[in-house]
């Protein structure tokens, strides 16, 4: 039997690591030319199988793949795109199959977080409902670190090492002029709501108290007046006071405090703008010079940082995705199943897409400190191995050495047109 394609795709906010697994899919899936003739990657993920705008991977070189594992965002192009349910929108699906015909496409690699494992899941149930045979693996990825089953998703612990380092940092500059200049400093990380990345800004903390004094889970409702006696009271203890807000926290009436009222193409609420929100409460009240900062895209491109075990995550369930295929196995997704705290240790386990589709795994309560404003011990365990260790990308010129693939596309074979949904 001849070999059939494979399709990857790179879906929803990328991350520091999301290339890696690319590269992992890529470069493994070379290994099978008996049952994998070709990656055929959707250019902005399940857009581009729509779309039919197909990138040729076996026209990258050997060395442009390899730089994946240190190249961050999509170099393929993501996308936030749901497929509905067949029943409310067939024509979709039968578009993929139309397209996966015509190129011969028998595998199904998507590279993304829950509302991305449930497109993959529903891709997975074409041969049943469609009679279309196709194998369908999921790779997990997501900094906001909420997929269920897997230890932690590939992106979260550069994103975390990211925002430790970067209140720390900030924790210095404010400490050292608070006697005269801003006496609060806010920053705002992402995290809708699982607020993992609010937390991992906890390990900056130590003895030195350099790191956040405040956390603002989207877990716990904000209690403005608790809230503030705790900035009071350590402003007046250290002097100054450095918080981490994560965009999800809510108010008591249920409302995001940076909902911005506009809805992103998965249905989400837009958020962004929790900072200077926090910042006019402490102004307000306490009559506070403040400062505040947003990490945004920052956090979640943040290459130069990544922490090396998230790299060799990414690239290890990437590898792990193709080879569940090539052996069989349909609608799961490789994890991580962590196996030793001190020292670290892991290894490759599955999960069914059934099961991981449209689930948030928030933080456990025993995570969260029983104020609400920091994290536990327990927390701090899980946490800390994450970050640890460096994988640095080669520099040229001061400046990361970072690819640009030649992105060849193969020629269009269905002869239509399709429109996807604004």
């Amino acid at each position: 039997m001849p070999a059939f394609n494979a399709f990857y795709g790179q879906s929803g906010g990328v991350t520091p690591v999301i290339n890696a697994s690319a590269a992992g899919v890529i470069e493994t899936a070379r290994k099978y030319p008996e049952k994998i003739n070709k990656v055929l990657v959707g250019e902005d993920g399940i857009v581009g199988a729509l779309t039919e705008n197909l990138i040729d991977s076996s026209l990258e070189s050997e060395a442009d793949i390899a730089a994946l594992k240190h190249t961050p965002a999509g170099a393929f192009g993501s996308c936030r795109y749901k497929l509905k349910s067949l029943d409310e929108h067939r024509a979709e699906y039968e578009r993929l199959i139309e397209v996966f015909k015509a190129h011969n496409i028998g595998y199904f690699f998507y590279n993304g977080g829950g509302d991305s494992q449930d497109t993959a899941h529903k891709v997975s149930q074409l041969s049943e409902t469609m009679g279309y045979p196709i194998t369908c693996v999921g790779v997990p990825k997501t900094i906001d670190n909420d997929l269920p089953i897997t230890d932690c998703s590939p992106g979260f612990a550069s994103v975390a090492k990211y925002v430790a380092v970067s209140i720390l940092e900030a924790s210095m500059d404010v400490a050292s002029m608070c006697s005269t200049s801003t006496k609060v400093f806010v920053m705002e990380v992402m995290g809708r709501h699982a607020g993992w990345i609010a937390a991992a800004s906890g390990l900056a903390s130590d003895d030195r108290e350099f790191g956040p004094d405040i956390i603002l889970f989207p877990e716990i409702v904000f209690n403005e007046d608790a809230f503030l006696k705790k900035v009071n009271d350590t402003v007046e203890r250290k002097g100054f006071c450095s918080v981490v807000v994560s965009e999800g926290v809510k108010n008591k009436q249920g409302v995001f405090l940076s909902d911005s009222g506009i809805k992103d193409a998965f249905g989400h609420a837009q958020l962004g703008g929790a900072a200077p929100e926090v910042v006019e409460i402490v102004k307000k009240s306490l009559s506070l010079k403040c400062h505040w900062a947003v990490c945004d895209y920052l956090q979640r491109a943040a290459r130069h940082i990544g922490a090396k075990t998230d790299v060799e995550h990414a690239y290890a369930l990437g590898s792990a995705a193709v080879e569940l295929a090539v052996n069989g196995e349909n609608a799961v997704m490789p994890t991580i199943v962590r196996t030793g705290n001190n020292p670290y240790s892991w290894e490759i386990g599955k999960a069914q897409l059934a099961d991981v589709a449209n689930v948030e795994q928030m933080m456990p309560a025993e995570y969260i400190s029983d104020d609400g404003f920091f994290i536990t011990p327990a927390c701090r365990e899980y946490l800390q191995p994450l970050i640890e260790g460096e994988d640095f990308p080669p520099y040229r010129n001061g400046l990361p050495e970072y690819v640009k693939l030649k992105k060849q596309k193969v020629a269009r074979l269905t002869g239509v047109d399709f429109a996807i949904r604004s």
